[in-house]
């Protein structure tokens, strides 16, 4: 029993190396970014170089999964993340059949931060996931894409973009009048409530 624990050990240790060797090697091939400290979340991508509108400008890469699987691990990381505070679900949509699971230290792209006013899309071509500028984006600025989060949960997804449009959450477009309108409610109802206390103190 002890040597498989050791021979366990021994083979994620090598794992280990493996995948970190590899990610090094990718990272020194990327074309258009580097990795640096971000201040919207730890680190994030910035342009090494002006980038042009179209530009494909980072394959988000990762282990192809079946339907099922992915939803299995998009629960199990969606939990670690609540727990954690740290990271979320990093499975992206390919197909009918397929997604691609990009938490692995090698996929660079999932540094990629979200922003309410992003600078890149996403778009699978020729059967790959890539970020796609999708206007003109400078030397030296950062990366961010809107990660299309919907409205479950979203408390627990604060957005630190600080963008002029920012909506205070990582939801996407798509539901940001929504998400506008619930947090109104929600303060009519918050100030209810308030008022409802005060007169029952003058009492």
């Amino acid at each position: 029993m002890s040597k498989t624990k050791v021979k366990g050990k021994s083979t994620n240790a090598k794992a280990g190396k493996k995948a970190k060797s590899k990610a090094l090697k990718l990272r020194e091939k990327l074309e258009w970014v580097s990795v640096k400290r971000s201040g919207i979340h730890a680190r994030g991508l910035f342009a090494k170089r002006a980038i042009p509108e179209g530009t494909r400008v980072i394959e988000y890469i990762g282990e192809k999964v079946t339907k099922a699987e992915s939803e299995r691990r998009g629960r199990e990381q969606d939990a670690i993340g609540r727990d954690t505070g740290e990271g979320t679900v990093y499975i992206f949509t390919l197909n009918k059949r397929h997604d691609i699971d990009g938490n692995v230290e090698w996929n660079w792209a999932r540094l990629a931060n979200h922003s309410c006013d992003p600078n890149c899309t996403t778009d699978i071509v020729r059967g790959k996931i890539w970020l796609i500028a999708e206007r003109d984006i400078a030397k030296g600025e950062e990366i961010v894409y809107d990660y299309n989060f919907d409205l479950e949960y979203y408390e627990e997804h604060p957005c630190l973009c600080g963008s002029h449009n920012c909506c205070g959450f990582m939801v996407g477009e798509t539901y940001r009048d929504k998400l506008k309108k619930l947090l109104k409610d929600k303060k009519k109802k918050a100030n209810k409530k308030g008022k409802k206390g005060g007169d029952k103190g003058k009492k």
